[in-house]
């Protein structure tokens, strides 16, 4: 065998050595995760959370008036230059102890306004987003809830913004620990 051919092999079995290595190797999740990955997973502390889906909401179709009951007493609907916003969220509890979810989000513009979410009423609203206590492995909404086995398969954030959020993008979830320090973030479509 020429000196050539030893030192393509060689390079070849080199190759594969290290795609073989790479298989099922895992990355610890990022604390970012962007709009082009709805479904991307973040750490944020010690629960990760994943984007289901966020968008504009349409009170008057059939779907997304389910997801604007529950609203506290004396909520205005959205006025001509606002609408609602819906980010849908999963959590899953991946350590070995019981950690309680946070409750405790914003979404933010690029021209720096921030926009909090609405506490809809569980009780009226099965999709509604609630701090939950997940026990090890765990999951946020739990199976067999209206909001697991809905369209989004994620608890809802229900935010009323600005129309000119469109203009200001991208917006950005950010998901907040009990002292309202930035765990994470996501990146979201709009």
């Amino acid at each position: 065998m020429s000196a050539r051919r030893r030192l393509q092999t060689a390079a070849s079995a080199l190759i594969l050595a290290v795609s073989v290595a790479a298989c099922g190797h895992k990355e610890a999740h990022p604390k970012v995760a962007d709009s082009n990955n709805n479904g991307g997973y973040v750490d944020a502390g010690p629960v990760t959370y994943q984007l289901q889906i966020s968008r504009i909401l349409n009170q008057y179709s059939t779907e997304d008036s389910q997801y604007v009951k529950g609203l506290p007493a004396g909520t205005t609907a959205p006025t001509a230059s606002q609408e609602w916003y819906g980010v849908f969220l999963w959590a899953k509890n991946q350590t070995s102890h019981n950690q309680l979810t946070t409750h405790n989000f914003f979404v933010l513009d690029t021209q720096g306004t921030h926009y909090f979410p609405i506490k809809l009423d569980p009780n009226v609203n099965p999709y509604a987003w609630t701090s939950e206590m997940l026990k090890p492995l765990a999951t946020e909404p739990a199976p067999d809830t209206t909001a697991y086995a809905g369209p989004t398969q994620g608890g809802l954030l229900l935010f009323k913004i600005n129309t000119s959020a469109s203009s200001n993008r991208p917006l950005t979830l950010e998901i907040l620990g009990s002292s309202n320090q930035t765990l994470a973030t996501i990146s979201l479509d709009l």
